[in-house]
């Protein structure tokens, strides 16, 4: 295994039930360790779809899909990886935000201690240190977003998988966010990938992957896509 590649994927195609397939080939999709990656593109592009391979949610019909050198979805993965899924029900078990934040720490065995101190810095970082208590399924959709990433990192992963994490934040929620990203990248290096349609905050990112309807049409630098790409490239669209 090449150990500075965390990701691997090479001419990927996911077949769905109703017989609909996409299929990301022509560039190789790669990450980098301590590399932060955007995965861009309009809705039905299949963003969700590729970050689920990265997750071993889906198994692909054709190609090949690594991460840190194994098959997606190895049990002993999980403990490198935290995730934000779009649809945040999917995720979130409660009961209260607390509990949420703390169970993967506490999966994977970390003393309490350790798993109190991290929830409670979580919770400041993310201005949500007075819902701690809160039960989770009174929390509006930003508040739900922002607990799904604390839970993400708190056991602190060297890859973290984000879809759409950013979506229902305003502006200081997002900004919070990405700050809190960047710096546990910078003292961690860990590798990020994150699909968002966020052009205002693509500067974040080392390197972007823009999808067309299943292909990844181009990758490069933040300034190569910057100078061209508008909201209207990114719009919704099924």
């Amino acid at each position: 295994m090449d150990l500075k590649k965390l990701v691997e994927v090479e001419c990927l195609k996911h077949t769905y039930p109703d017989s609909t397939s996409v299929e990301f080939c022509g560039l190789d999709f790669v990450v980098n360790r301590g590399e932060a990656v955007a995965v861009i593109g309009r809705n039905g592009s299949g963003k969700s779809t590729l970050l689920k391979h990265l997750l071993g949610f889906l198994s692909p019909s054709k190609g090949s899909v690594r991460v840190m050198g194994q098959s997606p979805g190895k049990a002993d993965l999980g403990r490198h990886i935290g995730f934000v899924l779009q649809n945040i029900e999917d995720q979130l078990i409660g009961p209260t935000l607390f509990d949420e934040i703390a169970f993967t720490a506490r999966n994977f065995g970390f003393d309490r201690s350790t798993i109190k101190r991290r929830v409670q810095e979580l919770l400041y970082q993310l201005d949500l240190q007075q819902e701690s208590d809160k039960l989770i399924h009174y929390l509006s959709g930003g508040q739900k977003k922002k607990v799904a990433l604390a839970a993400a990192l708190v056991h602190q992963p060297a890859l973290l998988v984000l879809d759409e994490p950013l979506s229902e934040l305003d502006q200081s929620g997002k900004k919070r966010a990405l700050k809190l990203l960047k710096d546990y990248q910078k003292e961690s290096q860990a590798a990020l990938v994150m699909s968002t349609n966020e052009i205002n905050f693509l500067d974040f990112f080392d390197t972007i992957y823009l999808l067309e309807a299943g292909q990844i049409k181009l990758s490069g630098p933040p300034d190569e896509f910057t100078a061209n790409l508008t909201e209207a490239d990114l719009c919704h669209h099924n």
